[in-house]
């Protein structure tokens, strides 16, 4: 019986491992895994852009009255979605034509196949879970509108998500800087923490990289440190601020801005692939390297992190 060309064995594997890839990516970081756990991974289907429902709109007609008052009901300017460009991401699977000749066995082709996956498989995860911090300038605007974006530097200029944050003073995220150390990590953490707490909404999710992992972890007394958290237990460094997991993305392959802890409120997050390009062959069908002795397939994805409420983002900067 005739084997089945290279092509169509790549493309049936990464079919058959379409779920199992966006587990991979999503375990990969402990954003995802937040969003996951939340319930706030959902896919979209069609469209020129992602649109996300915001969770608060200022309309001035809003106030009090009394009595026989005329109420005001005139048209209002009021926004009520966010929208995100689709970002796109691809990992080539390439097998040359002598490395066809070497493992011409259905064993070894498999074997050279399995490898050949895992290493497309990792590359996705990591260019995925380093682009959720990006502010979606890099590779010519191509990346995912990341944690840069919903939660910059300075809040007060600049558009996110469609929304001129000039002009929307509602759509600022809170930003807090300082000189710190170990003795007044935990003072400037409280103030950055108290700014986006409203009624029972507050961060659930902090994120740090190394730098502010260490000073943090060096103000905690010892029995302090380290809890068993949902976020924990599936293999994240955590430990606990006000009741909430802070967790380490940094060392070796961490993506965490420098010197920054991300505040968030994970129930404004989402993170919106599309539902028929979620780590999927980007064709099915056989395909070649035009000009070389190569069969391809592309492991490809299409999505943007999202947000409903930016305000309720903060972040701390250590200058």
């Amino acid at each position: 019986m005739a084997f089945p060309n290279v092509s169509d064995i790549i493309a049936t594997t990464i079919q058959s491992r379409t779920r199992k890839i966006a587990d991979n990516v999503t375990d990969n970081n402990g954003l995802l895994k937040a969003l996951s756990l939340a319930g706030n991974i959902k896919t979209f289907s069609g469209g020129n852009q992602i649109y996300q429902e915001l969770s608060f709109a200022e309309n001035d007609n809003g106030g009090f009255y009394s009595g026989y008052d005329l109420l005001p009901v005139q048209a209002s300017d009021v926004i009520t979605a966010a929208e995100f460009d689709i970002k796109q991401a691809a990992v080539p699977v390439v097998i040359s034509g002598l490395e066809q000749l070497q493992n011409s066995g259905k064993e070894a082709l498999i074997d050279l196949m399995g490898a050949r996956m895992k290493v497309a498989e990792a590359t996705m995860a990591n260019i995925i879970s380093t682009a959720l911090y990006s502010d979606g300038t890099g590779t010519g605007g191509k990346e995912i509108t990341g944690l840069d974006a919903a939660v910059p530097v300075d809040p007060t200029t600049g558009t996110y998500g469609g929304i001129n944050r000039a002009t929307w003073t509602f759509w600022r995220s809170k930003v807090t800087s300082g000189t710190y150390t170990s003795s007044n990590i935990q003072a400037a953490m409280n103030g950055a923490y108290a700014e986006l707490v409203r009624g029972t909404d507050r961060p659930n999710l902090i994120i740090m990289d190394d730098v502010m992992w260490e000073m943090y972890v060096a103000s905690l007394q010892a029995q302090q440190r380290f809890h068993q958290a949902e976020i924990g237990d599936l293999g994240f460094p955590t430990i606990k601020f006000m009741g909430t997991d802070v967790i380490l993305d940094g060392g070796i392959g961490g993506a965490a801005t420098t010197k920054t802890m991300y505040f968030l409120n994970t129930n404004y997050i989402n993170y919106r692939p599309h539902a028929g390009r979620n780590m999927v062959p980007l064709s099915p069908n056989r395909r070649y390297s035009v000009n070389q002795d190569a069969e391809v397939q592309i492991l490809a994805w299409a999505g943007n992190l999202t947000s409903s409420g930016a305000q309720f983002q903060g972040r701390l900067i250590d200058d």
